[in-house]
């Protein structure tokens, strides 16, 4: 039977969420999303891009190496380096949000990569400190004002929402993965040129660093021409919100008022006070992001409180990034079972605990798994905000929101490793026997024991922000995702049901707008009956097909396309979606039309659907001798036969089914109609998800 509480649900051993394309392996996932051509183009921009930011990172601090004489200096200009590439983040990571949000993106990336070539060439040109970390600075302002315009720009790219982690999923692994991997190679094989070849362009040993600067000028160059010439895609938008933002600058202009620079400000800021999904994503970013900078700070004295040394501190960033990528891969099948605003949440809230387990451990074993455990829900939680951001926010704004997301971070992990190591400072360390072995209790337990309380308090902070799912008990969802069940959408499905498919469709059409209120959730009239019967008749005869088997098997294909591209993503969505002859009317015409084996039509309906069930439906019961002459000549099916096998099916799932009184008028009807929804969601606790005006006591009949 269909879930009690909560959305629409499938059966127990029934199909996923949304389509078979989320229960395919990555390969297959990744495969899908490299198959449209736009994305595949800019993730190899992408590519070309990050082999420069490692390339640079590299260059730039062996160029400045080599400019400054003495240890000290040395460490200093390194330093100077990886600030200046910093700073950038801090102050202009918002501005560039704005510039994604306002301007042609296309154009934005091409001038970005345009200045950041020149800027590049001008280091090697120069030749001075002080001008490499001032166009450093430059550089890292234009690579700020690039980030927020790809990253708004990917979800345009992408066919289905669903393929929005997928495809975020691929941009790490090329940005963290292949392209560090390239870059560090490149890097090796260009200077190793100078050693193993006895080639050295001057004494000084600065020509070779300048030829790597300017190869890391021509791939932004390059970047600049595949984005112009190659990717227009880059510059589209979506279509309805495009033009509700053209409205909304047509009535500012008419009232006198300039969307300007300082307007999207107070806009973004706006939004994020007035939307707890985005408020709550920021505040986990806090405890998250202080959380892994407490660790990262604190990594090498933690290393020698385990009586380790350099060899225990690479154990554990090594640990810390095999967990990384776990959770980052395994991200997607848990989004499966529990929905990203509650995912989000408790991997912050499991972070944080698991951090104070690492603050706890008194062997180099123990902290291995726990510092992975530590990765893996971080990876989880930064692939889900990315995914919040790419599917749950409008094109018209996600410029800036993913711009404060990348400002916030770099803040917060920033502050957290400046400050992590005044705070283990403070306290002196001092030697205990734990279990028969020595070990060291210094500064670093608490600092990372308090890391830990904080990032598990705002995980739940967080979780209560975002969480829109009240009605479903959370150790619900997460019974389900240990057991491996698919978890239950958002929305809630209601389905009309009658002989008649005039009456399923007015009344249909009644009760989604009556359901229609401000503040309400979203609700969905899913699709059009009569179309389907158009594009059913429309493969039937192009394929002349007559067979009550070929009909059957059209009709099933019909449905699963509806479930599949309307239904299933208005449900994810936390819509209320109202459908009209969704399962129970086709199987009964067919059943009484046909001699088809019921028990085979109802399997064939259970895989078009993925076994997708109602959460109410409205059974109108009509006396079919009330029907007019048209309505009798419109169907040579037996109407009462086909009564008597929807009452059937009522009669079987009765928690499931109400029987509405459909003799009268049509608003009569939906009067019946409006008080079977109420009364059925209230008795499920859902009552607040229908309007609570006060209607007419009339005769309802329940099975």
């Amino acid at each position: 039977m269909a879930g009690i509480i909560g959305g629409a649900s499938t059966e127990p051993d029934g199909g996923a969420r949304s389509p078979a394309e989320s229960n395919a392996s990555i390969t297959h996932r990744a495969r899908s999303v490299l198959a449209i051509r736009g994305f595949r183009r800019l993730w190899g921009v992408t590519y070309l891009c990050s082999i420069g930011d490692w390339l640079s990172l590299l260059a730039l601090t062996s160029l400045v190496t080599k400019m400054t004489d003495g240890y000290s200096a040395a460490s200093f200009a390194f330093a100077g380096v990886v600030l200046t590439q910093l700073l950038p983040g801090l102050l202009f990571a918002p501005l560039g949000g704005l510039f994604a949000d306002r301007f042609d993106r296309r154009k934005v990336m091409v001038v970005c990569d345009v200045l950041r070539c020149a800027l590049f060439v001008s280091i090697a040109l120069v030749g001075t400190p002080l001008w490499l970390f001032v166009a450093n600075f430059l550089i890292g302002c234009c690579s700020m004002m690039w980030i927020p315009s790809k990253d708004a720009a990917v979800p345009n790219l992408l066919r289905r929402s669903d393929q929005v982690e997928t495809a975020a999923q691929l941009g790490l692994v090329m940005t963290y993965g292949i392209a560090a991997i390239t870059g560090a190679g490149l890097y090796a094989i260009i200077t190793g040129i100078t050693t193993n070849l006895n080639l050295q362009p001057d004494p000084e040993g600065l020509g070779m660093a300048k030829i790597i600067v300017v190869v890391v000028g021509a791939l932004y160059l390059t970047s600049a021409l595949l984005i112009a010439t190659r990717i227009p895609e880059l510059s589209s938008r979506d279509t309805p919100l495009a033009e509700a933002r053209k409205a909304e600058k047509k009535a500012a202009e008419e009232s006198g008022e300039k969307l300007g620079f300082g307007a999207m400000v107070r806009d973004a800021g706006r939004f994020v006070r007035t939307t707890p999904l985005v408020r709550g994503l920021l505040i986990g970013m806090v405890g998250a992001f202080a959380a892994a900078g407490a660790l990262i700070g604190s990594a090498n004295l933690y290393a020698s409180s385990l009586r380790g040394g350099a060899s225990t501190f690479g154990l554990l960033m090594v640990a810390m990034f095999i967990g990384l990528a776990t959770g980052m891969a395994g991200a997607p099948k848990l989004a499966r079972r529990l929905p990203h605003n509650r995912l989000f949440g408790i991997a912050i809230v499991l972070a944080g605990v698991t951090l104070v387990l690492v603050a706890l451990s008194p062997h180099l074993f123990v902290s291995l798994i726990t510092v992975m455990i530590v990765g893996a829900c971080a990876g989880a939680a930064f692939l889900t905000g990315v995914t919040i951001i790419g599917t749950q926010i409008e094109d018209a704004i996600r410029g800036r929101i993913n711009a404060i997301y990348q400002a916030l971070m770099k803040v917060i992990l920033a502050g957290a490793l400046a400050l992590t190591p005044l705070l283990v400072g403070l306290v002196q360390p001092h030697k205990v026997i734990v279990w028969g072995r020595e070990m060291t209790i210094d500064g670093t337990r608490p600092v990372l024991l308090g890391a830990g309380l904080i990032a598990a308090l705002v995980g739940v902070i967080a979780y209560r922000q975002m969480d829109d799912r009240r009605t479903e008990p959370i150790l619900a969802d997460l019974l389900n995702a240990i057991r491996g069940k698919p978890r239950r959408s958002t929305g809630l499905l209601v389905a009309v049901e009658a002989d008649i498919a005039s009456d399923t469709s007015t009344q249909a059409r009644l009760l989604a707008d009556w359901l229609k209120r401000p503040g309400a959730k979203e609700v969905l009239l899913a699709t059009d009956p009569a179309l389907d019967d158009q594009r059913l008749r429309a493969v039937l005869s192009g394929a002349q097909l007559t067979g009550a088997r070929a009909h059957a098997l059209v009709a099933a294909a019909v449905r699963a396309d509806i479930v599949e591209r309307q239904i299933r993503p208005a449900l994810d969505r936390g819509a209320l979606v109202v459908m009209e002859r969704f399962v129970d009317s086709p199987l009964a015409h067919l059943s009484a039309a046909a001699d088809l084996d019921p028990a085979e039509l109802e399997g064939l309906a259970d895989w078009a659907t993925a076994r997708l069930r109602p959460d109410v439906t409205i059974l109108l019961d009509r006396d079919p001798s009330t029907l007019d002459p048209t309505q009798r000549r419109s169907s040579s099916t037996d109407h009462w036969q086909v009564q008597k096998v929807l009452t059937e099916m009522a009669a079987a799932d009765p928690d499931r089914y109400v029987v509405v009184d459909a003799d009268g008028t049509p608003e009569q009807v939906a009067v019946r109609v409006r008080i079977a929804v109420q009364t059925a969601l209230a008795g499920r606790r859902l009552g607040s998800l229908v309007p609570s005006d006060s209607l007419a006591p009339v005769e309802v009949r329940a099975t």
